[in-house]
């Protein structure tokens, strides 16, 4: 009976209401042929996540990222071997320039680990091995770069997230369609996929901004992200001891996983 009485249009209508949204949207693609059309569905999805108007103006301004794509179909380090990693990432540059920073600031340092229990070497080491300690946090722009990504069949369900956060760091200010970070869309000091810089981002400083350009903040919100994910003040973050799992929600990669925990124990020693 009911078939029967429906009508065509109401029909259809009915049926749409029930496919989930990434059915209905603008397929992904590998080239930028699509972009513009899976970028004005994804406007939708936005939307009802959240995201307000700059946000969403800074997504239609979006331009495909080529250098991105290219980046991310050539990651090759991440299959050399411990020893070869630690060369290439300059472990021993790292370590010393990490030990010097300590020494230059200790409260600070010492501040963190007691809000957040999370070691000084760590902290240094994920700085020294992020952006070099600051002096290189990318030259391609962030919502660009992301929102390429999310398109982008590789993984886009991963992404997707993660564009969705940068749009809501624009609505909050925190970033601008200009602001520059990695090819993968990472930000700041440590290099914060924008859905974490949402989720754990704290105003260090205490000026009513989170900054990630700003090292105050940008090691608070490091601290809090380790803290969240499980960190054990005083206990070990060698493998095998509480706190290397944290390590390893850092970044997937297990050669960067175990360098992590080798630098970050001589800065601490």
């Amino acid at each position: 009976m009911f078939r029967q009485a429906l009508t065509r249009p109401l029909f259809a209508a009915v049926i749409a209401s029930l496919v989930p949204f990434s059915a209905l949207a603008a397929p992904c693609g590998n080239t930028g042929a699509g972009f513009a059309a899976w970028k004005a569905d994804f406007a939708a999805q936005a939307k009802r996540s959240g995201v307000k108007k700059r946000g969403l103006d800074a997504l239609a301004q979006a331009q495909y990222a080529t250098r991105t794509i290219a980046a991310d179909r050539g990651q090759k380090s991440f299959k050399y071997t411990l020893e070869k990693f630690m060369q290439v990432r300059g472990a021993e540059a790292i370590v010393s320039q990490g030990r010097k920073r300590l020494r230059a600031n200790p409260a600070f340092y010492q501040a963190l680990e007691a809000q957040y229990g999370v070691p000084a070497g760590i902290l240094l080491t994920l700085h020294g091995m992020e952006t070099g300690f600051g002096n290189f946090m990318g030259d391609s722009q962030i919502v660009s770069a992301i929102v390429t990504l999310a398109y982008d069949c590789r993984r886009s369900d991963f992404f997707i997230p993660h564009a969705i956060g940068a749009l809501k760091l624009v609505d909050q200010g925190s970033i601008t369609t200009a602001t520059l970070g990695a090819k993968h869309g990472e930000l700041g000091h440590t290099q914060f996929l924008p859905g974490n810089a949402l989720e754990y981002g704290v105003d260090g400083t205490g000026d009513g901004r989170v900054d990630f350009y700003n090292l105050t903040d940008a090691m608070a919100s490091t601290a809090n992200f380790l803290r969240a994910k499980g960190w054990q003040k005083g206990k070990g973050y060698q493998p095998g001891q509480p706190n290397f799992k944290v390590i390893q929600a850092w970044n997937g990669a297990s050669v960067y996983q175990q360098a992590i925990a080798i630098m970050a124990a001589r800065i601490d020693g």
